[in-house]
């Protein structure tokens, strides 16, 4: 923007005073740094090196204050930022940094009237109103372009720490991206796992996030393939409490089809657990079209079992069957009758030889060991398949 405050007399005045203001800029700039020192307590906190940073923008700003007065408000866009490292905006804030151009500026107002000739001055207090505009116009689009590069960075490194969970390759690296990704959690995590939202997809992943913040959650989101993978962290899920209430809302922002709560582990380093069983299960999930969305993984053993892995098949057998052999009662006995006589509880008396109460008695007791109920259609499906691998491994291992 041209100068249109005063009307200057001359360019060579204008070269004058610019000369003038050359021979006081390192007093100006002194004075400047240390007037951010005693105002502001984050400065006090920098390493030395972002504060010799902080130091040459200070000197930038002062130096281009001159030559912008020197050519009179001159239309090209002011630079001071340009001799500040890349980084520098990582540890000082867009606040701070308008604070300190604030102080500068104040700084060398007031400088203005202890240094230059009285007849300066005027000019000067005038051109420094509009320079500072100009100034923070630069710090803004300095700031936007920061971050606009640091979003691109972030999903880059957010997609390559969901590639390495999927993996099962998380090592300390991996950590290290995780702690500059915002991932505070120290106990608690899971994975989900769906289809990818559409076109739309890094909107609807951004809404994630935020979703997953307002539950206090930490959140790593990225399409993977075809699928929307959300590894999520946090107080809610350190308890052995069922997350599943606290992660259902989440399963908006996902495709169509199935979406797959894996189990919750201790700790992002095993996150790899839970996302290889939330795959597991969102490859099984058509076997059984009723399920709710979302479906926790281990809800999804027997179509996990029946479509090869393993991992299901000896869940169900350690946690199902043995349970069942190793507390006696004649509870196995009693749930192999009850399913094979059609889920009656009558006719499994008749065949036991014992009272119906004896029959509900053990039904409930195989409830309270295995966690199923073998009056429930769907338990008792999985409470069969259950029987058959336990047996099948009790064989091979025999």
């Amino acid at each position: 923007m041209a100068l249109t405050w005063i009307q200057l007399p001359s360019t060579r005045s204008r070269a004058s005073i610019a000369r003038r203001l050359r021979q006081v800029a390192a007093k100006m700039t002194t004075a400047a740094i240390a007037e951010v020192d005693t105002r502001y307590e984050w400065f006090g906190r920098l390493s030395p090196e972002h504060r010799a940073s902080v130091t040459l923008v200070a000197r930038a700003g002062v130096d281009g204050f001159i030559n912008w007065f020197g050519e009179g408000g001159s239309d090209r866009q002011v630079q001071i930022f340009d001799r500040a490292p890349r980084d520098l905006s990582r540890h000082v804030s867009l606040k701070q940094t308008v604070d300190l151009t604030r102080s500068i500026i104040d700084t060398v107002d007031a400088q203005v009237d202890e240094l230059m000739p009285r007849a300066d001055r005027p000019y000067l207090h005038a051109a420094l109103n509009e320079y500072s505009r100009d100034v923070a116009f630069a710090a803004a689009e300095v700031y936007a372009a920061a971050a606009e590069v640091r979003g691109a960075w972030d999903i880059r490194q957010e997609a390559t720490v969901v590639d390495a969970i999927m993996r099962g390759e998380v090592d300390d690296s991996v950590m290290s991206r995780v702690a500059t990704l915002g991932w505070r959690s120290t106990a608690g995590a899971l994975v989900m796992v769906g289809s990818a939202p559409g076109p739309e997809a890094e909107g609807k992943i951004e809404d994630t996030r935020r979703m997953a913040r307002s539950r206090k959650l930490d959140c790593l989101a990225a399409v993977h393939s075809d699928r929307l993978v959300v590894v999520l962290g946090g107080d809610p899920l350190a308890t052995d409490a069922d997350p599943l209430p606290v992660v259902a809302p989440l399963a908006e922002r996902f495709g169509e089809g199935p979406v797959v709560v894996g189990p919750r582990v201790d700790h992002l380093t095993q996150a790899s657990g839970s996302a290889r069983a939330a795959l597991s299960g969102l490859r099984a999930a058509p076997g059984w079209p009723a399920a709710p969305r979302p479906v926790h993984a281990d809800d999804l053993l027997p179509e996990r079992a029946l479509s090869g892995d393993g991992h299901a098949r000896r869940a169900l057998a350690r946690d199902v069957y043995g349970p069942l052999v190793d507390s006696g009662g004649g509870l196995l006995e009693t749930l192999t009758c009850f399913l094979d006589e059609g889920l009656s509880i009558e006719a499994s008396a008749r065949a036991l030889f014992v009272h119906a109460n004896t029959v509900r008695y053990r039904l409930k007791r195989i409830h309270e060991v295995t966690g199923y109920s073998p009056t429930d259609p769907r338990d008792s499906y999985t409470l069969r398949l259950a029987l058959t691998l336990g047996r099948l491994l009790a064989d091979h291992n025999g």
